[in-house]
């Protein structure tokens, strides 16, 4: 499973990041009639429902749902647990691919789900902070790894921090026959969403791996975007020239006009600087993700390029685990204003 950088530039040659072009969807004038139908049935349905329950409006009802934590079910039939802390920030995170899909400060989100995503769990989620284990884009097993499409069990649980586990599986044994058990733990602070990937070798043979945290975050439009970081004068793999060109980059802070996939080493550093909002998001990798990669489809209109960006926390020079070793990757975020 070892990858030099160089062997990189064409290994991904032609890979997007996460899942081909959306397909263009018509949209009869008779489906759309029906979804009206259907949401004036669910409106009505949640005012009877909110004037049961005495609150009053459809709008206390949804604050008050807001608030609530603890596991639940998506309409799609997936299990989440959403975290809520005294100040009313909140944070979502899927058992299926183990993914943190909303955090939200003041009402304000940070992290994207592309609009093309499946949240039905019929292929990994297309946004959120996304695993890529125990492999980072292709190579020996399927793309990513598998930790995205598998299903994550809770172990521990409160009001604010959630504990999840992977282990093998038949399924995940048929491609990578590893004896390990990740743990990813969520904490929504008062002042930021720390998360930490723990991997351990219950092994006594060694294995290689590669980690990383496919993260998407939510823009205004693309244009108010920038990235600050220690970006300047540091080589990067430009996956969109040719079959993959090292360049260095000359910029203090990055801003996106065109189609990127740019894996930077060395820096892990990012801040976030969105001028339609008027906040930044710091990405504080503090262990373990050593390298940033950043993605978006510029132009492709169904996979929602103007409103997010993905600024992953990577470790890309696999990582030897010897038996009975362990690793940690910790990533936080944190929000503040321009």
């Amino acid at each position: 499973m070892k990858l030099s950088l160089a062997l990189l530039a064409s290994a991904f040659a032609a890979t997007s990041a996460f899942s081909p072009a959306a397909t263009k969807v018509s949209v009869t004038r008779s489906s759309s009639s029906l979804d009206a139908s259907r949401n004036r049935d669910k409106v009505a349905s949640r005012s009877k429902w909110a004037e049961s329950r005495g609150y009053g409006t459809v709008a206390e009802a949804e604050a008050e749902a807001e608030s609530a934590t603890g596991l639940m079910t998506n309409d799609e039939g997936l299990e989440y647990v959403r975290l809520a802390n005294a100040a009313g920030d909140t944070s979502d995170i899927y058992l299926y691919g183990g993914v943190v899909t909303s955090y939200k400060v003041g009402g304000q989100e940070y992290i994207a789900v592309r609009p093309d995503a499946k949240m039905d769990g019929s292929k990994p989620i297309s946004g959120g902070l996304s695993h890529c284990w125990p492999q980072f884009g292709p190579g020996e097993i399927q793309q990513h790894g598998f930790a995205r499409n598998v299903n994550w069990t809770v172990k521990s649980m409160t009001d604010t921090t959630v504990e999840l586990e992977m282990a093998p599986s038949d399924y995940t044994k048929e491609m990578w026959d590893k004896e390990f058990l990740c743990t990813f733990s969520v904490a929504l602070e008062d002042d930021k969403l720390s998360t930490k990937m723990f991997v351990e070798n219950k092994g006594e043979e060694s294995f290689d791996f590669q980690a990383a945290l496919h993260s998407y975050f939510t823009v205004s439009a693309i244009e108010n975007l920038s990235i600050a970081g220690s970006f300047a004068g540091k080589e990067f793999l430009n996956k969109m020239v040719g079959d993959g060109e090292m360049q260095t980059e000359d910029r203090e802070e990055i801003t996106i006009s065109e189609e990127y996939d740019r894996v930077y080493m060395g820096v892990n550093d990012p801040v976030l600087k969105d001028s339609g909002t008027g906040k930044t998001l710091t990405v504080m990798n503090t262990a373990g993700y050593e390298d940033t990669v950043l993605w978006n489809p510029f132009g492709n209109e169904g996979m929602g390029y103007n409103n997010f960006v993905c600024v992953e926390s990577v470790k890309f020079d696999p990582v030897t685990l010897e038996g009975g070793n362990s690793w940690t990757g910790d990533m936080a975020l944190k929000a503040g204003d321009l």
